[in-house]
């Protein structure tokens, strides 16, 4: 039985020019998830993440964090030390919130608007995820799917699709063995699509489950045979240390 962790990134750069990039919280909600995995000696098999930037840095964090506690024991069999983001996945990516974004509002593709809208806000950043919010209801309601580059139904797909590429890239590393974990960083609309698919739930329960999920949280499904399994979503323990919060969910 293979157990796969799905983890979304850390906290990215929200309501900034580039989004991708994680934010100084973002890299350290990262290394806290590898610490506590080092300290519960949680075994990590193998490691892979999407293309975006967000994702495959917060591997690395998380690395940074993680290996020096394993490297070298007698328990450990992790693969590609020097480089774990080997594993990149592009199935794995996020939706083009821009587009998704932009979508709800022609208006928005300029910069200059947007600004000029949240400058009318007594809160810009509260405004601003309200318009997002407002985008990513018209993008799961289902009746726009052909403006978008990728609609809600293509990128569920796509979800799915995702995690049955692991469950072949799995197969195909020979050092795995049948009792195995990998851990994967990718998104959270990636990771609400493949639950509330094994949920057996529509689009409106994989918004609201995208909007819940932490930065850095773990969802946790297992494999046995051709059947997928929901263990655990969006556990984020590590994210309480040395009396601090380190919880966000942009």
């Amino acid at each position: 039985m293979t157990t796969i962790l799905l983890a979304r990134h850390g906290q990215a750069s929200f309501g900034q020019e580039n989004y991708d990039q994680l934010s100084e919280l973002g890299g350290t909600q990262a290394r806290l998830l590898g610490q506590h995995y080092a300290t519960t000696q949680r075994r990590i098999d193998a490691i892979f993440t999407g293309s975006l930037v967000r994702q495959q840095d917060s591997a690395r964090c998380f690395w940074e964090a993680y290996q020096p506690s394993v490297a070298g024991g007698a328990e450990s069999s992790i693969i590609n030390i020097e480089a774990p983001d080997s594993y990149v996945l592009p199935v794995f990516d996020e939706f083009n919130h821009k587009d998704v974004f932009i979508k709800s509002d022609p208006a928005f593709i300029s910069r200059a608007a947007v600004a000029a809208e949240l400058a009318k806000a007594d809160a810009p950043n509260t405004r601003l995820a309200e318009l997002f919010d407002r985008a990513m209801q018209r993008w799961h309601a289902g009746d726009n799917d052909t403006d978008y580059v990728e609609s809600w139904p293509q990128f569920n797909v796509r979800a799915q699709q995702a995690l049955e590429q692991v469950r072949s890239q799995i197969t195909k590393l020979s050092h795995l063995e049948r009792d195995s974990t990998v851990l994967v960083f990718t998104s959270g609309g990636v990771i609400a699509a493949i639950t509330s698919q094994l949920l057996q739930q529509g689009s409106q329960v994989a918004y609201q489950l995208n909007k819940s999920l932490v930065n850095t949280g773990v969802t946790a499904i297992t494999l046995k045979d051709q059947s997928a399994r929901l263990l655990s979503v969006n556990e984020y323990s590590h994210l309480f240390a040395d009396g601090k919060r380190f919880v966000t969910w942009r």
